[in-house]
C-alpha cells in the first residue's frame, strides 16, 4: 500500500507572506489543521494550527478583539512555520510514511514529486490505511488464532479455511514472545463456523 492511495491530492497552500489571521480563517473554513507554505511553486514551510496558536496572544490578554486581529494580521506564516519539512513521495510505502511521522514526531507529510507538492498525508490517513488492512469496514467474521510461530503455519491455517470455500478478505500476523504468534483473519463465506470447528479440532487456539 502506497501513500498515493490515501493522501489528499487537493492541497490548500498559502504564500510565505500570508498573515496568520487569514491562515487561521482558512484552516477553520476548510476544516484542516495544516497549510503547506509555497513560494514560486516550491515548498518552503509547513504551518500547523498549533504553530498559529503559539504565535497568538494569550487568551487572558487585555487586548481587545480588534487589537488582537490587528496584531495577527501583521505576522506572516513563514515567521512561525516549520522550515525543515519532512516529506515523502507518492510511491512511499504507507508503513514507511508512518515510521517517518513517528520518528520525527509530526502529524503530516507533504507529498512531493521533485519540487512540486502533489498531496499531503496525515496521521488520520495512516489510521484509515490500518483500518483497511485489518478489514474493519469489510463484511465477514473476524477471528484471531494463536499459533506456534513456525514455518508453514499460515499455510496450514489458510488451507483449512479455503477448503470450505471461504474467502479470506484480510490477514495480519502479530508476533508474540516464546515463539508464538496471533493470526488475525476476516472471513467471508457460509461455512465459517465449520472451518472454525476444524481449526479447533486440529489443535489451533481460537481467541475470538
Amino acid at each position: 500500500m502506497y501513500v498515493q492511495q490515501f493522501m489528499a491530492s487537493k492541497v490548500i497552500t498559502v504564500p510565505p507572506n500570508e498573515n496568520i489571521l487569514n491562515a487561521m480563517n482558512i484552516m477553520k473554513n476548510k476544516r484542516i489543521n495544516r497549510l503547506p507554505v509555497v513560494s514560486n511553486g516550491k515548498l518552503v514551510g509547513l504551518v500547523s494550527d498549533g504553530d498559529l496558536r503559539a504565535a497568538s496572544p494569550s487568551p487572558v490578554t487585555t487586548l481587545s478583539k480588534f487589537e488582537m486581529n490587528e496584531l495577527l494580521s501583521k505576522i506572516n506564516v513563514i515567521d512561525v512555520a516549520v522550515k525543515k519539512v519532512i516529506t515523502c513521495t507518492p510511491d512511499t510505502l504507507i508503513e514507511d510514511a508512518a515510521l517517518l511521522m513517528r520518528e520525527h514526531k509530526v502529524g503530516a507529510l507533504p507529498v512531493m514529486e521533485g519540487d512540486k507538492i502533489v498531496g499531503i498525508i496525515t496521521h488520520n490517513d495512516i489510521l484509515d490505511a490500518y483500518l483497511d488492512i485489518m478489514g474493519v469496514r469489510s463484511p465477514g467474521k473476524r477471528i484471531v488464532i494463536e499459533v506456534r510461530d513456525e514455518v508453514g503455519v499460515i499455510y496450514k491455517v489458510t488451507t483449512i479455511i479455503t477448503n470450505y470455500g471461504i474467502d479470506i478478505t484480510n490477514l495480519a500476523v502479530y508476533h508474540l514472545p516464546n515463539r508464538k504468534a496471533q493470526i488475525f483473519l476476516r472471513l467471508d463465506g457460509e461455512r465459517v463456523e465449520e472451518a472454525i470447528q476444524e481449526l479447533n479440532s486440529k489443535g489451533f487456539t481460537i481467541i475470538e
